[in-house]
């Protein structure tokens, strides 16, 4: 497990529109359902996100259930995987390339969370395609299925559910939710949702981010020694900030705001139900065990990739099986 810090950020000059480009977050959903379920919010809340999650439930093409699944899993019953996707999208649309891809699995046994950034410029087999491309091309190319499938098929697991979201809606809710406090190694500047250049300035040290600042503390990469693999650091840190501050949430006046962005601008194949099981996990919200993919730059004649190191990737493979209970399920099902 790497010991992934989080960041913070200074104050910039906010802009009046923002404007889709790269970046993104999702796991925010548990940290409502969970203030939802634990914070004994009212019926008409309820009501609320049962109404959000039928309008912007769409199920993937091959079904209910992974083919690598003998039966269809359940949240409340089975270890689970699911995929969050940040598309570079603009206003409602949700289609393109994927800014960011993380991969989660979740233990039914311990409530345990482990978490795994997937570099976008990834160099992968992309089913259907003759040669290897990014990672983050899957989903132009094929949609949420393509990009499920071609998740599946790097780290031989099965992914039961998605939640795919642009970056306005990512911006939005941070911002509903008070921002979120991260603690940041190093001091940068990166361009805004405007692309204004050296528009937020992230200063070393603990601080809230709004959206925007969250924004930018995701989405830089050039300036950070560690390249794919730091930004995929960042973008799980804040993901962790955001589930933390759901699970703390407590302005229900202002709930309303939080839904209407996640009715405009997300899609998941999760149902009200599987989201009220999730909520078994709001505890381990600070124990999320976060990996990272290793490998090297690479430098081709049509652009930068990032090789995968084999022999860690089927590492990190073996620990996603087990944490998922593969095995223990393979075995059972032998014995019966």
């Amino acid at each position: 497990m790497d010991n992934n810090e989080s960041r913070t950020v200074g104050r910039r000059s906010r802009q009046k529109h923002r404007r889709s480009r790269h970046i993104w977050r999702w796991f925010v959903i548990i940290g409502l359902t969970s203030f939802i379920v634990l914070g004994g919010a009212s019926a008409y809340i309820v009501y609320q996100i049962m109404t959000v999650t039928a309008d912007n439930n769409e199920p993937l093409e091959r079904g209910e259930k992974s083919e690598m699944r003998e039966e269809a899993v359940d949240p409340g019953d089975d270890s689970i995987s699911m995929l969050f996707l940040g598309v570079d999208s603009r206003d409602g649309d949700l289609s393109g390339r994927t800014d960011a891809m993380i991969l989660a699995t979740f233990n039914k046994e311990d409530d345990s969370v482990k978490m795994v950034s997937i570099p976008r410029d990834s160099l992968v087999h992309i089913p259907g395609r003759d040669s290897r491309d990014k990672i983050s091309h899957a989903h132009a190319f094929g949609g949420t299925d393509l990009a499920v499938e071609t998740v599946e098929q790097l780290f031989d697991i099965p992914v039961d559910y998605y939640t795919k979201m642009n970056f306005t809606a990512f911006i939005e809710i941070i911002d509903t939710l008070g921002g979120i406090e991260v603690d940041s190694p190093l001091a940068f500047t990166e361009m805004d949702s405007e692309d204004n250049h050296d528009a937020i300035t992230i200063e070393e040290g603990e601080q809230v981010l709004d959206g925007e600042e969250a924004l930018a503390y995701a989405r830089m990469r050039k300036q950070d020694p560690a390249g794919d693999i730091g930004r995929g650091n960042r973008q799980q840190d804040i993901i962790e900030g955001v589930i933390e501050r759901g699970t703390s949430f407590s302005t229900i006046t202002q709930f309303g705001s939080v839904l209407d962005s996640i009715d405009r601008h997300m899609v998941t194949n999760l149902s009200f139900g599987n989201l009220l099981s999730l909520h078994n996990y709001a505890g381990s919200v600070g124990e999320i065990e976060q990996h990272t993919l290793d490998g090297t730059d690479l430098r081709l004649d049509y652009g930068y990739y990032f090789e995968i190191d084999e022999g860690a990737l089927q590492e990190l493979s073996g620990t996603l099986q087990n944490h998922l209970q593969m095995n223990e399920d393979v075995q059972n099902a032998e014995d019966e």
